[in-house]
């Protein structure tokens, strides 16, 4: 199949692919934890990396990333904006030859230069890049939430494996050696069996002119489609489990705004050991931890799950481990799986499954909280 030419605007997209969003029955795949940081084959060159997408993340996070990596390089962009073009070619001393647009985007299959592509553009249009860049022979970080609906993503993951690339799914927090701990101490029940998690990542933007707020077509929902998926993330590696059943109620203070999405939602989440998540995530809060209680005590992050890192503590001590650019240790764990032919940590499959938790919760949620088993 000849994928069409990417159009000049977001309207333009939204128009012409009818975005939409279903329910689909979810799998059971477990969730086990892995030591990232294990020793592996190293590159024997950096890999180059083509950045779709130049907004707040790309520019103030990624890029910088990219900066510190040990195993990627900044080799090329793809963006709508010319401006940006003389910027970054200036900034990052990128050759022209490296710099795409929407609609030449399916050129990238000639550059030798680009081994990876990284998606950073609005929910409702990852799939369709993902797709793209695998048909034109290069791996994908696509960042989170992996798009707007189950469809969609299978059908990217599905392209991955179809053109043998490989696929990762934008968690930094995996990567981060506070949330490695989360997910060994919980994994391995060092404090017995998790009983009960309670999460919370808000922030005040309900009233921002961003897409994420304004846009329903392009955003796919509200908080939950931002920043509640760490949450849903932190609780699924914390037990190490699929959760068997969910539900979900939310809330809209502010007439007027978010285009029907949720302002906030509270939801709950449960997994086969017995123990449950309770979440919150808004556009109208301030919140940002996880905390986990065990049959012999207690441990937790917090902050959790923001850009520059986490802190935590166990039984009341301090957790204390080498702070890392969280952006350039996934890409470079992500650099090594290309090198070494080992699995992806944050796969396709984890944002799929993510995606399919999401569309329950959406669905109890019209349903005023209806419990919707997976």
């Amino acid at each position: 199949m000849k994928y069409p030419n990417f159009p000049n605007t977001r309207r333009a997209f939204i128009k012409n692919t009818g975005i939409g969003i279903g329910i689909s029955a979810i799998g059971t795949s477990a969730y086990p934890y892995t030591n990232l940081f294990q020793k592996e084959v190293q590159p024997n060159k950096k890999l180059g990396v083509a950045l779709v997408g130049l907004g707040y993340y790309a520019t103030h996070k990624i890029a910088p990333g990219l900066v510190a990596s040990e195993y990627c390089t900044l080799k090329g962009i793809v963006t709508g904006t010319p401006s940006k073009e003389k910027e970054w070619i200036a900034k990052y001393s990128l050759p022209k030859k490296n710099i795409y647009n929407y609609d030449n985007f399916d050129k990238i299959a000639e550059n030798d230069e680009i081994d990876i592509v990284y998606i950073v553009l609005p929910n409702a249009m990852h799939a369709d890049f993902v797709i793209r860049a695998a048909k034109a022979g290069k791996h994908v970080i696509c960042e989170k939430p992996f798009d707007i609906s189950v469809k969609k993503a299978a059908a990217a993951v599905d392209a991955c494996k179809k053109e043998g690339r490989l696929l990762q799914i934008g968690y930094r927090c995996q990567y981060d050696p506070y949330h490695q701990e989360l997910m060994r101490v919980g994994q391995s029940k060092e404090l017995g069996s998790i009983k009960v998690i309670r999460s919370g990542h808000s922030f005040f933007g309900v009233r921002g002119s961003n897409w994420r707020y304004t846009d329903k077509a392009l955003a796919g929902g509200g908080p939950l489609m931002d920043v509640g998926v760490y949450c849903i993330q932190g609780a699924r590696y914390a037990t190490g489990e699929e959760p068997l059943a969910v539900s979900a109620t939310a809330y809209n203070t502010y007439p007027n705004l978010m285009d029907g999405m949720e302002e906030t939602i509270l939801f709950s989440m449960e997994f086969p050991s017995g123990a449950v998540a309770n979440i919150a995530s808004s556009y109208a809060a301030r919140a940002n931890f996880i905390d986990v209680s065990a049959e012999k005590g207690s441990y937790g992050l917090g902050p959790a799950y923001g850009y520059d890192g986490a802190q935590g503590y166990i039984q009341g001590d301090k957790m204390s481990f080498q702070a890392k650019n969280q952006q350039a240790a996934q890409m470079d764990a992500f650099a090594l799986n290309i090198q070494n032919n080992t699995p992806v940590k944050a796969s396709g499959e984890d944002g799929l499954q993510d995606m399919r938790i999401i569309e329950a919760l959406y669905k109890s949620a019209s349903q005023n909280g209806t419990r919707v088993k997976l």
